[in-house]
This record gives C-alpha cells, structure tokens and sequence, in this order.
C-alpha cells in the first residue's frame, strides 16, 4: 500500500466567521491510499489552528504515518490503533487516513461503507445550515440562500448576539440552534437563555471556554435548552468528565482522528444516555461524506461544510431540503468534482 497527498484551496461564498475570527479561505488536504491491485482509498484532512494543525502539519505528519501503514486494509482498527501510538493529536490527519482506509475496505467489499456498518442512510436526521457572524444584510441575504435548510444554525458569541437573533427571526420561522463556540462565561449565558428561549432556539452548542467543566454543569442545570459540548469533547476520553455537565457531545472526525473513534464517542455516548451530534469543519464533500456515512447513528447532524463553498472539488454526500442524500457507490463513494 502506497500514500499520495496534496494540499487543496477551499474557498467559500461568503467570509465564515465565528466568535475566534474567520476566514475565506481553507487549506485542507487530499489523502489517497492505493493498494497493490490499484484501488484507492480517499479521505481529506480538514486542520483547525484551535486543535493544533495546519495543512502544512498535516503533510509533515504524514510522513511519519507513511512508515506505519497496515500491510491489511480490513485492519482498520489496529491501523488508528497505531497511527495513535505512532504520534498522537494530528486528529484531521489521522481522520484522512482513517477515512481512506475505510473507503479502500468497503470498496474491495463493493459496497457503500454503511451497507458494511448494516446502516439505513434514510434514518438519518435532517442536517442544519450555519449563518456566521456578518452584516445584518449579508445574514437575511445568507438565510435566504439557505431556503432549502428546515433547521439554521447561527454563530453567537458577540456583543450583537441580540441583533443577530432578532435579524433573523425576522425573516424566519425555521428551528434555529445557537454555537457561541466558548465566547461565554457562565454568567454571560445564565444572562442569555431568557433571549435564547425568547427567540425559541432549539439547541446550544459550547456556550463556555473548553475546560470550563464545572461551569456547563452549572448553565445545563438551569436551561430549558439541551447543551452540547463541542470543544469540551475532542476524544472518547473525554466524555466521562462531561456525563451529568451537558446533554450531548459533538463529534468531528477533524478532531477525534477517525471513524473508528467516532463510532467509540458514539457507544459511549449512548451509554451514558447524552445526545450525540455530529458536526465538520469547513472542508469539502469528501470529509463530509465521511461523516455522513454514520449520521444514522446520531440525533442532530450539522454536515453543511461543502454547502458553504464557492466551489467543491469532489461529488460525495449531497443536502437535499435538509435530508443527507448519500451515493450508493462503493466505499465512502466519493468522486472528482
């Protein structure tokens, strides 16, 4: 088994802002892994600063996981196994690898990786469309571009979060959920869920700094609104500290490092009886596909990274008025644009 990479330019309609900032412009990374027969496996990596990565980190630690690939492509889980014990964090450039190794299992089966998982692509919930920070006329001309969506989800975590809501829900019946992505403290969100209920939003994802354990506690036992950490929970390893602190987790194989790992952040979840999210980063139809593979499996799906380009370089998983419509080709069922 061989590994190709290369680094891809992603850009979307409108700047993407969030409370930490934004940008036009994405660097992810295209992974290929090509077996001795020729069929290739892909999977893209999609790296956040936040977590530690660049695209140019990405191709450095390939490097380093080109000396470990398994000689097995239906090894997957003793491949993440060890990538993980070759050289941990690098979560977006493990989740490529993992992904590609999932496509190349499934499509030397021949057929569509949930079909191996025994998974229905129609139970799968509707995905929500994101409206970052901007302009009260670039946000009612972003609402309006996602018609399609049932279900927003608006950026907060600024001192225009009222404005932003009532902008709108002036133009707007639709469910609509709430990421301040750690812009708050705890008495800043008490202070919000009156204005939250009074907008009736439907979920708030991490309202509080990543550690701030004690304090998701403190804001989910008083809210009507189910809470869902997202920078809190990064690994399985995590979720037990937030059992009791939040209602659910969400899950991204940009941070989590694969799928197989994201199967695990699911079982545990479900144990432990929290809601499950799944959720990218800006990346292009290949990550998501990767995603949306499992998004049977979850209760809330935010999967609209490829819906906010300019252009997508591949065809995978498509949004159809908010319902996740997967390829019936073999492995993730990804293909060139």
């Amino acid at each position: 088994m061989r590994l190709e990479s290369e680094i891809l330019t992603l850009t979307t309609k409108h700047p993407f802002v969030i409370a930490r900032g934004g940008s036009s412009e994405y660097r992810t990374v295209w992974v290929r892994l090509i077996d001795d027969d020729g069929v290739e496996g892909w999977g893209e990596a999609a790296p956040s600063k936040f977590y530690g990565e660049t695209a140019d980190t990405v191709m450095a630690a390939l490097e380093t996981y080109r000396t470990a690939l398994p000689d097995d492509p239906f090894d997957l889980e003793g491949a993440e196994r060890t990538w993980l014990q070759l050289m941990g964090r690098n979560g977006s450039a493990r989740a490529a690898l993992s992904s590609a190794l999932h496509d190349l299992m499934a499509k030397r089966l021949g057929v569509p990786l949930y079909q191996v998982w025994g998974l229905n692509p129609a139970e799968a919930p509707l995905s929500t469309y994101t409206i970052g920070m901007d302009t009260v006329e670039r946000i009612r001309q972003k609402v309006a571009e996602a018609e399609q969506y049932p279900v927003l989800k608006v950026k907060l975590g600024s001192d225009r979060d009222r404005e932003i809501l009532e902008t709108i829900r002036g133009v707007t019946d639709k469910e609509i959920r709430v990421d301040a992505n750690c812009a708050w403290t705890v008495k800043q969100a008490v202070a919000m869920l009156p204005v939250l209920e009074e907008f009736d939003i439907t979920v708030l994802e991490q309202p509080l700094a990543p550690d701030d354990i004690d304090g998701l506690a403190q804001l989910t036992a008083v809210s009507t609104i189910p809470i869902i950490a997202d920078e809190s929970c990064v690994t399985s390893h995590d979720i037990p500290r937030l059992v009791g602190a939040v209602d659910g987790i969400n899950i991204k194989l940009a941070k989590c490092g694969g799928l197989r790992e994201a199967l695990r952040m699911i079982a545990i979840a479900r144990a432990h009886h929290m809601m499950v999210m799944v959720g990218c980063m800006v990346e292009s139809s290949l990550a998501i596909t990767a995603a949306a593979h499992f998004t049977p499996l979850v209760d809330i799906v935010d999967l609209d990274g490829a819906a906010l380009l300019a252009s997508d370089p591949f065809r995978g998983a498509t949004i159809d008025d908010g319902r996740v419509e997967l390829p019936s080709a073999p492995g993730l069922g990804v293909s060139r644009a």
